[in-house]
């Protein structure tokens, strides 16, 4: 086997593993709330997430950062793409199946091109695009069928669709305050979930002072969530943009609902029936073509010399910016 093919099966391999975790994330969640509250359990997951990444900065000589004016966007960056949206999809899943809930979470690259729509700073967008986002929402309908009186319009659903919403607000943030200002990738991601679980636990006092019932598969889905879901997925997220650029990375973000759907079905029993199913693929093909422009462009600003000799991915690579728009950093979690 020579060099190339073992770059290939070495990044489809980090892709299909990144996926994975990414996609168990609605499962650990819901295993975890059987015996915490949503924010016992958001502040569970930003405080394994942050120890993890606190150590492998310190592991590797990456300090956090400093200075009033980058910690200030940290805590903003760190309440919309964490803090917020965490805990929302915790409470979501209370009425939500996890496989529905990675569904729902697939709509982010859809908010994302609509926020940059209402913000002016996505210019002149092909009518593919604009007709993958008219396809996506519809499929988001099909999804909620407020026509039915079964659907699963409700509190959960729309506390989903409030976090995906949460993270088209922080990526747009952080990449115009945090991405490419020289800061090494896993200092900021260590910051931001350090930031992260400062705010939950400010907020802890209004729902998560109840005494959690620390049973084994609950202690199990936390550890999961927190260390590999949150906190190696964040570091693991700008290993395969850095190598593999951010192409590669956005496909994960397809992959994700397929992974919770399986994942929900398979373990947890959870069956979302043919409407919704097609209500998914409708949400991705949706997502697909607004992708299609992006992705041309990614691959033309991501070489693979997108490293500094430290080997830390560049904090002012155009892949990684293009990718935060583009991809949920769950993940991140």
């Amino acid at each position: 086997m020579n060099s190339g093919t073992r770059s290939l099966v070495g990044g489809g391999v980090r892709v299909a593993v990144l996926a994975l975790l990414w996609g168990s994330t609605f499962l650990w969640t819901e295993l975890a709330l059987r015996g915490l509250s949503p924010l016992q359990v958001t502040l569970a997951r930003c405080t394994l997430g942050a120890l993890v990444l606190v150590v492998a900065g310190c592991a590797t000589g990456r300090r956090l950062p400093r200075g009033r004016t980058v910690w200030r966007h940290i805590v903003i960056a760190a309440f919309f793409c964490n803090a917020l949206p965490f805990a929302l999809f915790s409470l979501g899943q209370q009425t939500v199946g996890s496989g529905l809930a990675g569904v729902l979470n697939a709509t982010t690259p859809l908010l994302s091109l609509t926020l940059g729509l209402v913000l002016g700073t996505e210019r002149g967008p092909r009518p593919v695009r604009l007709a993958g986002l008219l396809l996506g929402f519809a499929g988001t309908a099909v999804i909620f069928a407020p026509w039915q009186d079964n659907g699963p319009v409700g509190w959960g659903a729309l506390a989903i669709v409030a976090a995906a919403a949460s993270y088209a607000v922080a990526f747009t943030y952080m990449g115009r305050t945090l991405v490419g200002r020289g800061i090494p990738t896993l200092s900021l991601s260590a910051a931001q979930l350090t930031a992260a679980t400062g705010l939950v636990a400010f907020a802890l006092p209004a729902g998560g002072l109840e005494a959690p019932e620390l049973g084994t598969t609950t202690l199990i889905a936390v550890v999961i969530l927190g260390v590999f879901t949150t906190g190696i997925t964040f570091h693991l997220t700008y290993r395969v943009i850095a190598e593999e650029g951010a192409t590669n990375a956005a496909v994960v973000g397809y992959l994700l609902p397929v992974v919770s759907v399986l994942l929900g079905a398979l373990v947890l029993n959870e069956d979302i029936g043919p409407r919704v199913a097609i209500g998914m693929v409708v949400v991705l093909a949706g997502v697909g073509m607004t992708r299609r422009q992006g992705e041309r462009h990614d691959e033309r600003t991501a070489p693979a010399a997108s490293r500094t000799a430290a080997g830390e991915p560049r904090a002012d690579d155009g892949a990684v910016e293009n990718a935060a728009a583009n991809v949920p950093l769950e993940r991140a979690r």
